[in-house]
């Protein structure tokens, strides 16, 4: 297969960016798209080029690292899954793929492909934890949680921090990766005791850092990796207003 590619390099923040084209020729349609980039990179370094700047990791889809947006998409056309789980096979032979990164103002961008997403890390920061000291861990089932629980934690806990939610959304809003991290812990008994100011903590963190507002496009759900279902923004907001009620009145 052959490509044509539209790289945004750049590089560093200070300096203007373009859209640079390459050509990847060879590639075989089971190469995954950070592998096409690979080759790509080998040949700019033969010829004694600067490669082109991108973020991997695990290369597995559980890292969050590979922030690309293609064609548009953050992540890429193949949804649910991260960059690194897309394959050549889906774009056509010939197609013209355009590479960008993540478009968020909290994620300045770094070199060409490397945006630095550790507004999250912030987030996560101010509350998405559990203070108390709980020794070690208690035996699976002398903690009873409903199902219906459980289940909703463990989706909440399966976001990777990968930020696409905030780079698909017209506003940057963080709003998902928040009510996955604030929900995640208060579905469990743990997370009780921080259950309010938790909250507070993180939805001030995230306003500081400029993320945008909901105003419920819902491609924050439509690019999310793990999956994430919107239905837990609202649980941030119930989550939120009590905290604000409480801490209001004084509890």
């Amino acid at each position: 297969m052959r490509f044509k590619l539209k790289v945004w390099r750049q590089k560093d923040p200070k300096a203007k960016g373009k859209l640079v084209e390459y050509e990847a020729i060879g590639v075989s349609p089971n190469t995954s798209f950070l592998e096409m980039l690979d080759v790509v990179n080998e040949g700019l370094v033969a010829r004694g080029e600067e490669p082109i700047a991108f973020d991997s990791d695990c290369r597995e889809g559980i890292c969050g690292t590979c922030s690309l947006t293609i064609n548009g998409e953050a992540h890429g056309p193949d949804h649910p899954g991260a960059a690194c789980e897309v394959y050549m096979r889906r774009f056509k032979d010939g197609a013209t793929i355009v590479v960008e990164p993540f478009r968020a103002k909290p994620f300045p961008l770094i070199k060409d492909l490397v945006v630095d997403r550790s507004a999250l890390d912030r987030i996560v920061q101010a509350g998405g934890f559990v203070a108390a000291r709980a020794g070690s861990a208690p035996e699976a089932n002398s903690t009873l949680i409903p199902k219906h629980r459980a289940d909703r934690a463990m989706e909440a806990a399966a976001c990777i921090g990968c930020g696409a939610c905030a780079a698909a959304c017209p506003n940057a809003s963080a709003m998902l990766f928040t009510a996955a991290k604030v929900s995640h812990l208060a579905f469990l008994p743990q997370g009780q005791p921080e259950r309010t100011s938790r909250v507070l903590k993180m939805v001030t963190a995230m306003d500081a850092e400029g993320f945008g507002n909901c105003t419920n496009t819902y491609e924050c759900e439509a690019v999310c990796p793990a999956e994430i279902s919107a239905s837990l923004i609202a649980k941030l907001n119930r989550e939120y207003v009590i905290a604000s009620l409480r801490r209001n009145a004084g509890e």
